[in-house]
């Protein structure tokens, strides 16, 4: 009798607990984190890689604004932005049928004009991120103290460090700025500037690495031309000429 009014009593107090926690956990549901995409995000497209690969736990939100902003121009008449804009409405579709992430198409009324204040006002009203590859609303944003996150600037952090000192194979591709300078690409894509290398142009040389610089557009590496020492073939010793009484001479003396 004992243990069963110690089980009921334990029953009641985990009920009475989960009743006091369950507004809590509601309350926590409401207030995910979410990031609002703009229509560069949208047709840049790597916001569906990092879906799938578990980067982006946040919920997704696509301003309706935006999506007639892409819509308009799927619609226009230049060729080159209709394909661009089909693909960001193609991404949307994809996103929504991601299982790990929310997708939320926002109808807020934004007061402005222009859709990159849209944005700006649309994150700080409803306290989102903004995930945009636009630099200059990238600048405007952060000054109004909207978080943004760039997916090109995760690319560049990314990127593996090549240390001063460190030799590598590149093809140079083109002239560099001054007179005996080449240019060439690293596998991530850096670009790489090389000093005594205009003349390599077309062809795959050994570089080393002198030093790295960062740039607003990213990072830009330095280094030298490696020159391979031309091997010098040893000379064999001459051989000395003998006559036949030095060549008897001698073999007299061996005898003896």
């Amino acid at each position: 009798m004992l243990e069963l009014i110690q089980t009921m009593a334990i029953v009641i107090i985990g009920i009475i607990v989960v009743k006091k926690e369950l507004p809590t956990l509601a309350k926590k549901k409401e207030k995910q984190k979410a990031v609002i995409l703009d229509s560069c995000a949208l047709i840049d497209g790597r916001i569906v890689d990092l879906v799938r690969a578990g980067f982006i736990p946040y919920k997704l939100v696509v301003p309706e604004f935006i999506l007639s902003e892409l819509q308009m121009l799927a619609d226009g008449n230049d060729s080159h932005k209709r394909e661009r804009a089909r693909f960001g409405l193609e991404v949307v579709q994809q996103l929504q049928r991601e299982p790990s992430v929310e997708v939320e198409v926002d109808k807020t009324l934004i007061a402005d004009r222009m859709n990159d204040d849209k944005l700006v006002s649309l994150a700080l009203e409803i306290g989102a991120d903004l995930f945009t590859t636009d630099f200059n609303l990238n600048q405007v944003a952060s000054i109004k103290g909207v978080r943004v996150l760039n997916v090109n600037e995760l690319s560049h952090a990314l990127r593996p460090v090549s240390l001063p000192g460190e030799n590598l194979e590149i093809k140079i591709l083109q002239p560099g700025s001054n007179r005996d300078q080449g240019v060439g690409y690293m596998e991530d894509g850096t670009m790489i500037v090389v000093d005594g290398a205009r003349k390599d142009i077309g062809k795959t040389i050994t570089v080393k690495t002198t030093r790295t610089h960062q740039t607003v557009a990213g990072k830009m590496v330095f280094g030298t031309k490696v020159t391979v020492p031309k091997t010098i073939p040893t000379k064999r010793p001459a051989r000395k000429y003998i006559n036949k009484h030095e060549s008897a001479l001698i073999d007299a003396v061996d005898r003896s």
